[in-house]
Parts: C-alpha cells; structure tokens; sequence
C-alpha cells in the first residue's frame, strides 16, 4: 500500500499542477447562519467540485445520516427528512446499506463484514465517520461483533491486505480493538483517505481492489472530513463528464487536506455521487441514482435525541418469554438474525401457524414496539405482525424483503401488566413464500416503568446461553448466568470427550457473567462447552470454523 500510495503521490504532483479556483456559492440556495456552500473550478483536466462547510460551533446545528425505507435521489431525500443540506451516504445494494449508519443509540446499518473476492470471504475492518456525544469528529476504522452501538469496536489500523491477495486474513479479534466510546452518529464509507492530517489511503487494506470503486482513476466522488477547527466539509466532484471529469483518492485527499481537514473519507461515488441544498442539485451528478443513505446538516432539533429508555426488553424466539406454535418452523440459514437463535421461517398459510412473544410489562405505559428480521428475495410482502396490546388489537403489515437485519419500528402501544397482552408472528401473508420471526424490542420512557437494579434482575436459574457467533473464527463469547453466588467450573471438550481447556473454576457471584473463549490453537471441528454449577451441568455445541 505504501509503495501505490507514494507513487500516486508522484503523479498527482506532475497531473494535477493547475489548481482549483474557488467560489462561494452560499447565496444561491436558502441556508442558515454557519451553512457555505462553495464552487471549484478547474480547466485542465476539467473539474467541477463543490462542498459544503458546517461550522459545528454553532449549537443549532448537528451532522446526521440517514437511512431510508426506500431509495430516493439526494435531493428528494434531504428535504423528505427536514435537513438544510446533504450528500450521498456510503455504499449500498438494493435497499439494503453496506455501510454503518449510527443514529442516537442505535445502530440502524452496519459496515460490511466481509467481501468475496477469488470466491472467498474476506474480513474486513473499514472506514468510519463518527460524532461523538461532545460533538467532537473522528475517522476510524471499525468492526461491528454485534448489533449494538456498544459491539463497535476501533482499531488503530485496518487488516493488513496487499492488492489482490489471493488468501483471506481471520476475522479480527475483539481483544485487538477498543469499544467506540460516547459514539452519538456516524455513517461508514471507505477508504479513509487522511488520518492525523496526513495522506493515508486504506485502498488496499479495506479491499476496495475487485470493488468498481477506482483508486486513482478519475470519477465522480463523495467525501467528508473535518478541520481542527471544529468545521466539517462535505465534498462532491462532478466527473463522466465533458465539463468535468472527476478526481482519483489521491487528488481527493490532497484537496480535503487544502481545505484543512486534519481527517476525511471516502463515500459512495460515481452514479450516486450528489450534492443538494433542500431539494435542489447544488453539482450536476452523472445520473439520477436514488440512494438508501445520506449524510446532512440539520438542524439541532432534527437530531430527535430521545430521552433515556426507563425500560428495555428484547425477546429472541429462542427466549422463554416466546414460543412457534403450529409445526412447519425451521431455522433459515441466512445470516444477520438476533443473537442467539437463528430467525425461524414458515411458509404462508392461514393463521394457524404463528410465533408468539410474551412479555412481562413493569407497569401500564406507552411502548414503543420493534422487530428484527433477515430479509430475502422469497420473504413476505406483508406479514402480520399482531399486536394485543391495552386498547384492543392491531395488526400491522410489514415487507420483510426490506430492511434487513435491523430493528423495524412497528408502533407506539399501551400496555399493561395484563399477561394476555401479546405479540404474534402470523403465517397469514398472501405474497412471498415465508414469514419470518426473529425477535422483538420494547422501549419505554415511561418513569412508571423504571428498569430494576441488577440485582432484582437475577435470573432465576443457573443458565449457559449459547454461544455467540457460532459457528466462529477463532473468538467467540460464552455467556452465563447465576441466581446465587456458587462454584462455577466451565470446560471445553472436543468431539472425543477429551478435556481441552478449563475457562472458569471458581467462585462466582450472583448475576450474569461472559467472557471470550479464543480457540486460535485448535483445529476446525466441533466442540462442547459444560457449565457445573452446584449440582446443575449444562452442555452446549460449539462450531470452530476456519
């Protein structure tokens, strides 16, 4: 990577003498105090760029992503969602984002784990522009190991690809990176493009090589980055085209660091590649792509930051509080379901056939109710999800070949503590071939339903979870549980019965514990994880997979 960079930077020192000429164009849209919007232009080789400057020492001005439940082009999408101004987010295929997307305590998209390339899988560690809850920028590179903003993990580097490597490297591991402290929002992108004020193009390492994305060949580009002085610059070059035929990695980079940016990144380019002030273009894109994500300047009140959960609980169907009733349920292969149990798919029938959920409610409140699903091409176009709540029955029909692996806002309900209030899962669609349930969230702001101490939180048995991930390469984490403080001994057994490795024999107090079992040193195959606890013994499978 380093001899492609420096080389690059050779060419770009001869190729692109002529500089950029800029112009403020702020006037020509209708923008608050801190918003600029500035022109460049260029006549060899023809360039046309812009970007916006967001002076983030304004208060009433936030950095958003956002997603949507539909393509839209960016200048229909920022005035759908009430912002000043915006760009095309990261990458994405269909509906569905292949870029993180952050809003306030949720994680609504998730960076690529890994590509195929040579007809292999490829983890993959990549960019990501964050805010942190002081307002604060930076450009790091992330891995997710779960679903929440708290499973995001920072790396001092990316994985440490050359181009075209012909062997993947293994997943990296959790104890590598670091968790993403008081991260608010953020979206993904790749590569990074300047880190610490320097050129440091993660073309390689972030495997955008077999991508379409070009590393120095001219396109149309979308890129963010900020200043030391608390300022960000979101940049668009026109490109494709006979006025302007766009800029490579390291001509973006250099140009971010002349606009002094101390950090940026690459976004989603080419087709997508647009810039909007409301709804009106501000450069001229190369085609009218609709996007699923993009990232604005709103203003502070848009950020919506809700106020902190009273009480939150999330039912897999593999929890005590569900149950699949009717026969048909099988586990669908696909990956992205809630952790741990895989989600359960059935083919449309007529409503005899339906996944339940039983929740225990605090108190009598307002809910607000989620689902999490995998979507595929053959799901149902409208699955009922029933909803037996205080004031009666709701069913609300959702596509379940849309917005995968994500939590899916389903409504606002009263509930009380009446045990015949439900959440059901029914076959009854009439388009696709399969429903599926996964798992459920419910979120309350309610004070009436302030979350207990840990301690009146206790489970009542002694519980081994599965692991998760399983199967998994080469970490993965173990989670129990005790009601008591007791002797706690957890081994690890292969298929022969052979002890392998004791993980815990001691003490242990009351609550629930985790901890991460690395099995670097071991062979693929199948293993047993056995919890003893008192006179309680438990068993579960697990799959090592390199």
């Amino acid at each position: 990577m380093k001899k492609i960079l420096l080389f690059s930077l050779f060419l770009l020192d001869i190729t692109f003498s002529q500089t950029i000429t800029w112009s403020e164009i702020t006037s020509n849209y209708t923008l608050p105090p801190g918003i600029k919007i500035f022109q460049g232009d260029r006549s060899s080789p023809k360039l046309k760029i812009f970007y916006i400057d967001v002076d983030m020492n304004n208060p009433d001005l936030v950095i958003h992503p956002y997603i949507g439940n539909t393509n839209k082009t960016v200048k229909d999408f920022v005035p759908f969602v009430g912002a000043y101004a915006g760009v095309n987010g990261g990458f994405f295929g269909g509906t569905n984002s292949l870029s993180a997307v952050v809003y306030p305590y949720e994680v609504k998209a998730q960076n690529v784990p890994s590509v195929t390339r040579f007809s292999q899988s490829y983890p993959v560690i990549r960019s990501f522009f964050g805010m942190k809850t002081d307002r604060s920028f930076s450009i790091e590179w992330i891995y997710h190991y779960g679903f929440n903003i708290s499973d995001i993990y920072r790396f001092d580097e990316p994985m440490g690809y050359t181009n075209n490597q012909q062997n993947p490297l293994p997943v990296p591991l959790q104890s590598s990176g670091t968790t993403y402290q008081n991260l608010l929002i953020g979206i993904g992108g790749a590569p990074t493009l300047v880190k610490n004020g320097q050129i440091t193009i993660s073309y390689d390492q972030e495997i955008m090589w077999g991508s379409g994305v070009g590393y120095d060949n001219r396109d149309p580009r979308t890129a963010v980055g900020f200043t030391p002085g608390n300022h960000v610059i979101m940049i668009t070059a026109d490109g494709r085209q006979t006025a302007s035929e766009g800029v490579g990695l390291p001509e973006l980079a250099q140009i971010m660091i002349d606009l002094g940016c101390i950090e940026a990144m690459n976004l989603d380019g080419g087709g997508s590649a647009q810039m909007a002030a409301g709804n009106v273009n501000v450069n001229t894109p190369s085609e009218q792509r609709e996007v699923t994500t993009i990232l604005t300047v709103t203003h502070k009140d848009s950020l919506k930051l809700p106020s902190i959960p009273q009480f939150e609980k999330i039912i897999d169907t593999g929890d005590p509080e569900a149950g699949l009733i009717g026969s048909g349920w099988f586990a669908s292969a696909n990956p992205g379901y809630w952790p741990p149990t895989p989600a359960q798919l059935h083919s449309l029938g007529n409503g005899d056939n339906y996944a339940e959920f039983r929740p225990q409610f605090p108190a009598e409140a307002q809910y607000e109710l989620y689902a999490w699903w995998v979507a595929a091409s053959n799901r149902c176009q409208d699955t009922p999800i029933i909803v037996k709540h205080k004031d009666g029955t709701d069913t609300v029909r959702v596509n379940q070949t849309l917005n995968d692996a994500r939590w899916n806002r389903i409504g606002n309900y009263t509930f009380s503590q009446d045990t015949l209030q439900r959440i059901f899962v029914s076959d009854a669609g009439s388009t696709g071939t399969y429903v599926v349930a996964d798992a459920i969230k419910l979120i309350s702001y309610d004070p009436a339903t302030e979350i207990k101490s840990e301690a009146e939180m206790l489970p009542d048995n002694i519980v081994l979870y599965p692991n998760f991930p399983n199967p998994f390469n080469p970490v993965t984490n173990i989670k129990y549980s005790v009601p008591n403080s007791v002797k706690v001994e957890i081994k690890i057994f292969d298929m022969l019965g052979r002890e392998i490795q004791t993980l815990v024999d001691k003490e242990k107090s009351s609550g629930i514990h985790e901890l991460n079992w690395n099995a670097s040193k071991l062979s693929s195959g199948i293993y047993y994880c056995r919890m003893k606890a008192g006179i309680f013994t438990r068993t579960s499978k697990m799959i090592l997979m390199k």
